[in-house]
């Protein structure tokens, strides 16, 4: 009967696409927002030119390669091809710049969030407008550009993020949701910030920012509709027809609060992958500015306090795929998903038989600069004293603090603002392993942590409920956040983890050292100023 409804009811489906940092992921989800089919294509930033990026021509090829998984499964599961849905919408990676010119031409590679080259700019930027603006935002990468005289940007005619630049190919519309517009300028009132803007053109009078940057939108807005170029894009069998109402492009931070249901005051969530970033939603304006902290919105325009940190699993995950090939030394095939998502499960599970007072073991994970800790450049370290106990359980115990260490220190900074919290939920790559994540996070920042079964779904499911919510909103105005507590979250069912005092004690102590072991990190890259990120 479920089979029957679907293939006749496509228009109750909702379609999410996600561009995340290592993946690209496309969730489907009936009339009830549950997924019923999904596709992924993995792909991986590089570091070209002293700058991390990513291929525009492989997003294409990663958007289709999902769609056309997606589409597959949906096919197998009810004998219909898929050729429409009721609404659909796209998520991706925050900040960075992409510049384009008036014939629509890229001006320079996609610079990513992981890049930490603006730190003359985004200091000037703080100083005219009086608000934090990170290194990652777009601003502050055009300031960046403009600062060092690069030619191309005198020939901007427009600039959006990467979830805006496949929205703008899927429809042809310059839009943005509000929260991904947050990390391309502040934002006052649901818009650009009016007197900042004005202070920006004293800095540069070469461009004004609402004339080139994306119309903001807010959640529940219509953003356009599939174009048959669009429609080409994701299907180039032509399949899949054009026409689909699509809502406002959204950021992985917006998608992720909407995934796990923290949009009111006093909730929050951390998504944790390459990445790992903390979103609190504010009941008042922080005292004062910290460099550590992002001030941008929810999907619909309320204030969050987020801790931005650019390294969390990428050192793991080396760490991983070696034992992975030694693995393979042996016979062992790791190769297919099930076994590599076991060979996770083991390593990540024996953390839990770690020594608690082993104090002798420390690691940190940067891949890249991390500007919470004052770091342009990174170099992924392991050290020990020749004393310590080095067992598996330790050295992997090591590495899962490593990965919040940075984390914590922002996290200490809004404890310091008395910023409260009713309820922290997790997602992403770090809490897959049942258990073990969630723990560990919880130790660090000694607060209970909840995750759901539907939150592993991510920001594809969360940009697939804003698609919902922008159809259901036609007929009926209710609020973003009444949507997803009555609609989507009235039956779900949370998994808590509290703080197991033995490994918050474990932690603190982990913290100490980290704190202290800075100087190593900072004294590595220019040891080595010709290694890399």
């Amino acid at each position: 009967m479920i089979n029957e409804f679907l293939h006749k009811n496509t228009d109750k489906t909702f379609l999410g696409i996600e561009c995340g940092s290592t993946r690209i992921k496309a969730v489907l989800t009936d009339e009830n927002y549950r997924p019923v089919a999904s596709g992924t294509f993995d792909w991986e930033n590089s570091f070209e030119n002293g700058l991390w990026t990513y291929s525009l021509k492989n997003l294409r090829e990663g958007a289709r390669e999902a769609f056309r998984k997606l589409s597959n499964e949906y096919e197998n599961k009810f004998k219909t091809p898929l050729t429409t849905v009721g609404a659909m919408g796209v998520s991706a990676m925050m900040h960075g710049y992409l510049a384009f010119g008036s014939n629509n031409q890229l001006l320079a590679p996609f610079r990513t969030w992981r890049n930490t080259t603006t730190e003359p700019a985004a200091k000037a930027l703080i100083k005219q407008f009086h608000f934090n603006v990170p290194q990652r935002w777009s601003i502050a990468h055009l300031y960046q550009a403009v600062l060092n005289n690069e030619p191309h940007v005198k020939e901007i005619a427009f600039m959006t993020t990467l979830a805006g630049y496949v929205h703008w190919q899927l429809t042809g519309e310059k839009v943005l949701g509000v929260g991904d517009a947050s990390g391309m300028f502040p934002i006052e009132n649901g818009d650009y910030n009016s007197k900042m803007c004005e202070d920006f053109y004293s800095l540069y009078d070469g461009l004004k920012i609402k004339d080139v940057f994306p119309r903001v939108l807010n959640a529940g807005e219509f953003a356009g509709r599939l174009s048959a170029e669009g429609a080409n894009f994701l299907d180039p069998s032509g399949v899949f027809l054009p026409g689909v109402p699509l809502c406002p492009p959204e950021g992985d931070a917006g998608t992720g609060m909407v995934a796990t249901n923290s949009i009111t005051e006093r909730t929050g969530n951390i998504s944790a992958g390459t990445s790992v970033f903390a979103m609190i939603v504010l009941e008042k304006a922080l005292s004062k500015i910290h460099t550590e902290i992002d001030i941008v919105t929810t999907p619909d325009g309320k204030p969050v306090a987020m801790v931005h940190c650019n390294n969390c699993t990428s050192d793991l995950d080396a760490w991983i795929n070696l034992f992975g090939e030694v693995l393979g030394c042996f016979g062992a095939d790791i190769g297919t998903p099930q076994n590599k998502a076991e060979m996770y499960e083991k390593l990540y599970t024996a953390a839990l038989s770690a020594d608690f007072d082993n104090d002798g073991l420390l690691a940190y994970n940067f891949f890249s600069g991390e500007p919470i800790v004052s770091l342009e450049e990174g170099r992924p370290l392991f050290v020990r004293k020749p004393s310590a106990k080095f067992t598996l359980a330790d050295f992997m115990r090591t590495l899962l603090f490593s990965a919040l260490g940075t984390l914590r220190l922002g996290m200490d900074i809004l404890a310091e603002e008395d910023v409260r919290l009713e309820q922290l939920l997790g997602h992403g790559g770090f809490f897959k392993t049942k258990g073990v994540g969630q723990k560990f996070m919880a130790a660090a920042l000694n607060t209970p942590v909840s995750v759901t079964e539907s939150a592993g779904e991510g920001g594809a499911w969360g940009i697939a409920l804003l698609a919902a919510y922008m159809k259901k909103r036609q007929n009926n105005p209710l609020s973003l956040s009444e949507f997803l507590a009555k609609d989507v979250f009235a039956e779900a069912e949370f998994l808590c983890e509290t703080p197991d005092p033995m490994y918050v004690k474990s932690f603190e102590m982990f913290l100490k050292n980290y704190k202290k072991g800075l100087a190593i990190e900072k004294v590595a890259c220019e040891v080595y100023p010709c290694l890399k990120n």
